[in-house]
């Protein structure tokens, strides 16, 4: 049976893509613990390699990804259920250097979001971040301070350098 939607060539390439890294995948079977006992909250940007920036590989860690690297309450409730079902000992969360989400006031981004997109962008959330220590320092105060995340799981807060690969420690 096909579909309309399968016949666009728009991800063709990622699909091909796919099938090649099918025919090697060894993951098949996997339990979804957290064998390295990590989970980590970082942005969304394509410059960050997760497992990589911490010599991890894929089965090691939890990964959750948003504009900022924020601890929203998604992500909350990600590692709630990362420290109590999946093997989650330790915590990371890591905005970055250089992020789009510090550059522009929310008024301001609801503009240039509203002009590109053609159509009023006012009533849009897009949580920017005035203070990226600050707000790093309260997530992870957020993170320390859930009832549901005991004392017993290590949490941190780390800037990742776009530029140099490098993590600093800073909460």
């Amino acid at each position: 049976m096909s579909d309309n939607a399968t016949a666009t060539p728009e991800f063709d390439d990622l699909l091909e893509a796919n099938r090649a890294f099918a025919d090697d995948f060894t993951l098949g079977g996997f339990d979804g613990v957290a064998h390295a006992g990590v989970a980590l909250v970082t942005c969304m940007d394509s410059r960050i390699d997760p497992l990589g920036m911490l010599g991890l590989k894929p089965g090691d860690a939890k990964i959750f990804r948003n504009p900022g690297g924020r601890v929203t309450a998604a992500a909350l409730e990600a590692l709630v259920l990362g420290v109590h079902l999946l093997g989650v000992e330790r915590i990371l969360v890591v905005p970055h250097t250089r992020c789009a989400m510090t550059k522009y006031s929310e008024t301001e981004l609801r503009e240039v979001i509203g002009e590109k997109a053609g159509a009023d962008a006012s009533w849009q959330g897009f949580h920017v971040i005035a203070d990226q220590d600050a707000a790093l320092k309260a997530d992870v105060m957020a993170v320390r301070s859930h009832p549901l995340i005991p004392d017993t799981i290590a949490v941190g807060g780390f800037m990742y350098d776009v530029d140099s690969g490098l993590l600093d420690r800073r909460a």
